[in-house]
């Protein structure tokens, strides 16, 4: 996981759009695993802040690869994440998104309330699809709003899931626990404005996190992951 999260740190630094710690040191000493990163002194964000973030952001996105996914498997808080490379992103998202979610689920349990549910919105994907076709976009995978910072009045982001896939996916992340003023929406609008129908899809992209919350922290999270299927059916 720490191995991940080292390679992941250094793919979005690599993509020079925001600032994100630097990468120490990785290893084992001894029985235990660790990871060094390097260390931030992190001030009150402003407005301003939010405004660079927006904007870092939207540059990061632009930063593309030629498949969704990513060269190695990572973890999304501490359940598996699988980023088997792929040219469509309706089949990944279905198959290692969506799907593995709803696996996990069923193995603890939740099967009952969520298996038909997310079957039938599986099947139905590509209405999502009909008139977008996005880009594979370098992303956070994580952003909420723990996992970003000011250090100097500038943005930070740490704490990834790395990989490459629709950048609304991140755009839903910052919406689903807050952390993100208004300033930072509008920045971002005005750098790469969304697609039409991102509303419908931002819900789709929340229920990924939803569901790895039901699987990671239990039965609190089954009304609001079965009601956003609903919804989104």
């Amino acid at each position: 996981m720490f191995r991940a999260e080292a390679d992941g740190l250094r793919e979005l630094r690599s993509a020079n759009a925001i600032r994100v710690p630097e990468v120490v040191a990785c290893g084992v000493a001894g029985n235990e695993s660790y990871i060094e990163i390097e260390r931030l002194a992190f001030d009150r964000p402003t407005p301003a802040t939010e405004q660079a973030l927006g904007e870092q952001l939207a540059e990061l996105h632009r930063h593309t690869a030629d498949q969704f996914g990513w060269f190695r498997d990572n973890t999304i808080g501490l359940t598996p994440q699988k980023n088997t490379q792929s040219d469509n992103w309706i089949d990944f998202f279905r198959e290692h998104r969506l799907g593995f979610q709803l696996e996990l689920a069923a193995a603890n349990g939740y099967g009952d309330r969520v298996t038909d549910l997310g079957q039938a919105l599986s099947d139905r994907l590509q209405d999502f699809f009909s008139a977008y076709e996005p880009v594979p976009s370098l992303l956070h995978g994580d952003l909420w709003g723990g996992n970003w910072g000011s250090v100097d009045s500038q943005p930070v982001i740490f704490d990834p899931a790395v990989y490459y896939g629709d950048r609304e996916s991140d755009i839903a992340m910052t919406m689903l626990f807050g952390g993100f003023g208004q300033s930072f929406y509008a920045a971002y609008q005005r750098c790469w404005p969304m697609a039409a129908g991102h509303e419908r899809r931002l819900k789709l992209y929340q229920l990924y996190h939803v569901l790895n919350h039901l699987n990671l922290f239990g039965s609190s999270y089954i009304q609001q992951a079965a009601g956003l299927m609903r919804e989104l059916r």
